[in-house]
Formats: C-alpha cells, sequence, structure tokens
C-alpha cells in the first residue's frame, strides 16, 4: 500500500480511507472494497440493512482487521447511549466496537456528566475501545480536544470548510486524540465549477489527498454510491500528497466556493 494511506487508529494499522456505508454502495461493491484494503467502516443503522450480512461475515472472519466506528442515532441521556451500544453489537454480531461516537454533539446529543460517565463505562467494560464525537462547533471541539475523555473527533474538514486547523488542530497536541475528516468533497460542491473559476476542477480523489495532506487526519471518509467512484478515489489517491502548488489551487478554489 501507499504509505500515503497506511495510518493507524484504535491500535490498528489502517487505510486512511475510511467508508461511510449508507450513501449507496452495494454488498458485491463493499465485498471488493473491504478485499482492496479498505478497513476504517463509519457505520448506521440507517439504509444499510442490505449490507450487514457483508459487515458480519468480514467481522467474524477476522475481527481484528477492521475498524468499526458507530454510535447511537440520539444521545442526550445515558439509557440512549448504553441501549445503542448495545444495539449495535447485537446487530454486528461483535463483542466490541472499535470507536463509540456521539453524533453531532449539541444537536443529537448531549455532553452531560451522566453520558461522559456512562461513555466511560463502557470502555471500562471492553464494549467499546475509543469514544468519539462528530461535531460542528470548532471551539467546542477545541476545548474538548484539549480535556475530556474523547479519543476521538469526527469533524467537518475541506478545502472550503479549512477552520479546523485554526480552532481544533492547534489544541491536539497535549492528548493527541484521533482526526476523522468528512465532507471532504463539501457535499459535492467542490466538484461544481463556479462562474468566476476559469482553472482546473478539483476531482473527488483530490478533495480527499486536501484531507489527508493535513499532519492532523488519521482518516478521511468518502461516501460513494458504487464500487467504480471508489475505485476512481483510490487510484487518484495513488498520487500521494498535495504539491505546495496543487495545496495553493485547492485552498484558492475552496475560498472561492465558500464565496
Amino acid at each position: 500500500m501507499n504509505p500515503f494511506l497506511q495510518g493507524k487508529i484504535a491500535g490498528k494499522d489502517v487505510h486512511r480511507l475510511g467508508l461511510a456505508v449508507n450513501y449507496g454502495i452495494d454488498a458485491p461493491g463493499l465485498e471488493k472494497a473491504l478485499d482492496l484494503g479498505i478497513n476504517y467502516l463509519f457505520y448506521t443503522s440507517l439504509r444499510t440493512g442490505a449490507l450487514l450480512p457483508t459487515i458480519q461475515s468480514a467481522l467474524k472472519k477476522d475481527r481484528e482487521k477492521l475498524v468499526i466506528a458507530t454510535g447511537p442515532m440520539l444521545g442526550y441521556f445515558p439509557g440512549m447511549v448504553r441501549s445503542g451500544c448495545e444495539a449495535a453489537l447485537r446487530n454486528l454480531g461483535t463483542d466490541y466496537l472499535d470507536i463509540f461516537q456521539l453524533y453531532w454533539l449539541g444537536i443529537s446529543s448531549a455532553w452531560t456528566e451522566g453520558v461522559v460517565e456512562e461513555l466511560q463505562k463502557l470502555r471500562e467494560e471492553g464494549k467499546v475501545r475509543m469514544l468519539g464525537v462528530s461535531i460542528h462547533d470548532r471551539p467546542r471541539a477545541g476545548k474538548l480536544a484539549e480535556d475530556s475523555p474523547l479519543d476521538m473527533f469526527m469533524l467537518r474538514y475541506n478545502a472550503a470548510h479549512p477552520g479546523a486547523e485554526r480552532e481544533v488542530f492547534p489544541h491536539l497536541a497535549r492528548r493527541k486524540p484521533a482526526v476523522v475528516a468528512y465532507t471532504a468533497t463539501n457535499w459535492g460542491r467542490l466538484l461544481k465549477r463556479p462562474s468566476n473559476w476559469t482553472k482546473p476542477l478539483p476531482t473527488p480523489a483530490d478533495c480527499y489527498r486536501f484531507c489527508l495532506s493535513s499532519p492532523h487526519v488519521d482518516v478521511t471518509l468518502c461516501g460513494p454510491k458504487n464500487l467504480a467512484q471508489l475505485q476512481e478515489n483510490l487510484a487518484g489517491l495513488e498520487k500521494g500528497a498535495l504539491s505546495p502548488e496543487e495545496e495553493a489551487w485547492m485552498r484558492e478554489f475552496g475560498r472561492v466556493v465558500h464565496g
């Protein structure tokens, strides 16, 4: 594997392109993705029923090869957090989750004393190995990165939204939690030509390369609709980190897209 794509998270070697499995890829496509070395799976129970047998089979075959990240659909109260964890363990047929994360902290989950205590209990019981959150509030994420029991932050980060570089990344040094970037293409907006842009457009792979070129990003998620999209992304990632010229081009384009 290209060294640029080799990482480590949850104590395991990991392909730095992670796969969100609820954006359309089918079971044969997921099987092929696993064969290609993709082993970080962001799993939710929404729109993934057809893929569940494939994930279960992969976990039974070699549990230590896969990194599974998931969380409760709602995480306002301790009971919601525990029941969400136990439901995921049952559905996936595994005795532990690599990463258990609160979704959209401050929107669909709450950072209360009871919730934090329940998360820590789940980790102490061995049901989860890492605790994480996905969060839009970057200043809050920066504070939690410095002082909290969290092991992972799932952050919006792309050429049009590089704010994590100012508000989160400088706060990682003390505890070194993992960072998983998502929305690398800004929900496709970084793939469309603005009326005032005459230079080349980035490909999806260029957007993933932008994220992975940051030394602070461990994994970036992709959500391919099919295997062909995933294979195209992987081929583009073989270029490795962005050159200084490519980075300047991506940041300029990101500013134009952001407006």
